[in-house]
């Protein structure tokens, strides 16, 4: 039995580098073409985002209006990425989902304000609100699948 296959309860669990009693095994790290995808989600999701709400205060549509309003979001998303080392297991929704939500808002609001835009508190919270939803709900639909799939497959 190799390392990466032994359980705790084997008879290699002697072994120096072997996790303890009721440790969780270590998970694999994401495929590259998974970590695009999830990427690819939370950038597009994030312009959905901005789309609808320059469309809801009748900003209209322009190039630059969405680009305006789309990079503190973008910044704040590439932070909580880098912080919580999201491409180890992208589609996660506690870590690194929760911490790239919060990063998310957290820096573009902190870029907002420093660029001139409005942080109204009603924003912030409308922002909370929609960027939770997209940034963790894909994420939960995701594990749903996952598990279904999974569970059929046996």
């Amino acid at each position: 039995m190799s390392e990466s296959t032994a359980s705790p309860t084997s008879s290699n669990s002697t072994a120096p580098d072997a996790a303890p009693k009721g440790a969780r095994t270590p998970r694999r790290a994401a495929a590259p073409r998974t970590v695009l995808v999830a990427a690819a989600l939370d950038v597009l999701l994030l312009l959905v985002f901005v789309l609808i709400g320059r469309n809801s205060h009748d900003e209209g549509f322009s190039v630059l209006g969405a680009l305006n309003t789309w990079w503190p979001f973008l910044l704040g998303l590439a932070v909580g990425w880098v912080a919580t080392r999201a491409w180890r297991y992208p589609f996660e929704v506690v870590l690194p989902g929760i911490p790239i939500w919060l990063f998310t808002v957290a820096v573009g609001m902190l870029f907002r304000t420093i660029s001139g835009q409005g942080v109204a508190v009603s924003f912030v919270i409308v922002t909370l609100i929609v960027t939770g939803v997209f940034l963790l709900g894909w994420r939960l639909l995701a594990r749903v699948t996952v598990k279904r799939r999974a569970r059929s497959a046996r």
